[in-house]
């Protein structure tokens, strides 16, 4: 059976990523005012952030068309394909999956086996790239749904915004009411609920703090954790802080795999420039045969 991986642009997967293996991304657009871009096709992400800061305008987003993910599906079935795993932006954030999962009966040349990452970038990578792992392995999309499950039962993520009120003018912030009054002057750490929803659940004042905080977080699970651990640090258009943090959990986790991703133009709508996260699971690298069995 010949299987192919469909993602969205909110995974941001490399170019060499895409391209060595065999990953369909189909992008998000981006708003700005009248005009609009593709994610990382029309827009890169340098040139975002350079126009979120110059441009008056605040941008938008609107989510992936049925319509582009039929052409995806068509030019798949095409090039003879017989199943697709569709790996997507989490549907806590946004009413695609639903809308995808509702539109498949329509799809009749090629089967399709939707599959919710609950969250976003990072995350969302590594559930891609798993599933591009075990197709090379000849594994069937009934076992790769599996194991994609149990990658995605081990994915915690933290972040931590420059400026809140991104997340709060695009209403992505679930429980943005009980920060009110203090939205401005502090740095909350969120993470995605059991709904996939982005909340706010601690409050710090500096992002010195909230990384120590995130850190901590961190820690304990890796002195718990009987598997191999992926650790990513992401970010928006903040190599500084970037480098910064690698450093300092390269030293104090010698051994640990560690990763860099990025928060692109669809993401950094709603979060903004600035933006820090730390991002672990089981590293899809190291996934072993018998979890897949």
């Amino acid at each position: 059976m010949k299987i192919a991986v469909v993602t969205d642009s909110a995974s941001y997967l490399t170019p060499e990523q895409v391209k060595n293996n065999d990953i369909h991304v189909v992008p998000i657009t981006v708003i700005f005012g009248h005009q609009t871009y593709l994610d990382n096709v029309e827009i890169t992400t340098s040139e975002f952030y350079h126009r979120l800061k110059t441009d008056p305008q605040m941008p938008t987003t609107t989510q992936v068309t049925l319509g582009q993910m039929q052409t995806m599906y068509d030019q798949l079935a095409d090039e003879g394909y017989d199943a697709v795993i569709s790996i997507h932006l989490s549907s806590g954030i946004t009413t695609f999956y639903s809308n995808l999962v509702n539109y498949l009966p329509n799809v009749t040349n090629i089967k399709v086996y939707p599959f919710d990452s609950r969250i976003a970038s990072a995350g969302e990578a590594d559930l891609v790239m798993l599933a591009a792992k075990l197709i090379r392995a000849g594994r069937s999309p009934e076992e790769i749904i599996q194991a994609l499950t149990r990658l995605r039962d081990t994915i915690d993520a933290y972040f931590v915004v420059d400026d809140l009120s991104h997340l709060v003018r695009t209403g992505r912030l679930s429980n943005a009411s009980s920060f009110v009054g203090g939205l401005l002057r502090i740095k909350p750490i969120l993470t995605f609920n059991d709904q996939a929803q982005i909340v706010a659940i601690e409050k710090e004042r500096t992002m010195r703090h909230a990384y120590q905080r995130i850190k901590q977080k961190f820690q304990s699970v890796y002195e718990q954790a009987d598997y191999p651990l992926r650790l990513t640090v992401i970010d928006a258009n903040n190599d500084e802080l970037q480098q910064e943090w690698s450093a300092d959990l390269s030293q104090q986790f010698p051994n640990l795999k560690i990763a860099h991703s990025e928060i692109g133009p669809v993401l950094g709508v709603h979060v903004g420039a600035g933006t820090m996260a730390l991002l672990w699971d089981y590293d899809w690298e190291q996934w072993p045969d018998s979890v897949t069995k």
